[in-house]
């Protein structure tokens, strides 16, 4: 079977880069595409010059459509508006989309649901391999202890993170959720502050902390009587998400269109 080539959006980005490096250092892909904004000083630029590696051959465009000609998938790290229009243009030429993307509304996930009729769409708060098991051992442990155990979500991130609570937190929350067969927009707790009075059974709880220059912290704590339980993952580099993006990108070669996640990637669902 030929490389799967893959376009890696906002290529001179931090996460850019890193997928650009990524790219090159696994088997079995290659960079067909590489795009950023109109008016980036990076247009015009070898991909692979950016990342700090050789030439690729690849030069930088904000001309999305001819990034996508001829390739397989697409990897896209942007921002929500981005997303949907580029899920957009995925469909209409048949190439499969990876969106790591966080901060996505309804409105926003339904534009994807719509792309994921006609190709093969991979999404997650987080394409960390091992977040995603994490969310695997939460719906588990969520479902065998039941509303007798209290659970609250806890996430740090760098000072600069400008949506919370993060991605990653949402997909746990949901995991967590979803082993209790509740919906966690009628039972989460996003605030608390002053006399909230007791805390509502069933209810899952996030806390966001912010600062320095943390990659991503997580700790999901189911709290019994007498007992409490810890699930935690700490995210020590951010190479953990590209590597992670491009074994979701590998997987959708030859996949039906339809909406996916992290978890079907890694035969967990």
């Amino acid at each position: 079977m030929t490389d799967t080539r893959l376009v890696v959006v906002g290529a001179a980005g931090r996460m850019g880069r890193m997928l650009v490096a990524t790219i090159a250092d696994t088997a079995g892909v290659v960079l067909a595409g590489a795009t950023e904004r109109p008016g980036s000083p990076a247009l015009g630029q070898d991909a692979g010059t950016l990342a700090g590696l050789g030439a690729a051959g690849v030069a930088v465009t904000d001309d999305a459509a001819a990034a996508l000609a001829g390739a397989d998938a697409v990897v896209d790290f942007s921002s929500p508006a981005a997303s949907v229009a580029l899920a957009a243009l995925a469909a209409e030429r048949g190439v499969a989309h990876v969106v790591g993307t966080t901060g996505l509304g309804e409105a926003d996930l339904a534009a994807l649901a719509e792309a994921a009729r006609r190709i093969a769409v991979v999404r997650s708060g987080n394409m960390s391999l091992g977040v995603n098991l994490l969310a695997g051992l939460v719906r588990q442990a969520a479902a065998a202890l039941g509303d007798d155990f209290d659970i609250e979500i806890l996430e740090m991130h760098h000072r600069h993170k400008v949506d919370a609570p993060s991605g990653t937190a949402l997909l746990l929350g949901e995991a967590a959720a979803a082993g209790r067969g509740v919906d966690l927009a009628q039972r989460s707790v996003r605030v608390r502050d002053g006399h909230t009075g007791a805390r509502g059974a069933g209810d899952i709880g996030f806390a966001a902390l912010r600062g320095g220059s943390v990659v991503g912290d997580h700790s999901v704590v189911l709290a019994g009587a007498g007992e409490r339980l810890e699930l935690a993952h700490r995210a020590e580099d951010r190479g953990i998400f590209a590597r992670g993006a491009v074994r979701a990108a590998l997987w959708t070669r030859g996949r039906p269109p339809g909406l996916y996640s992290m978890a079907d990637v890694l035969g967990l669902a």
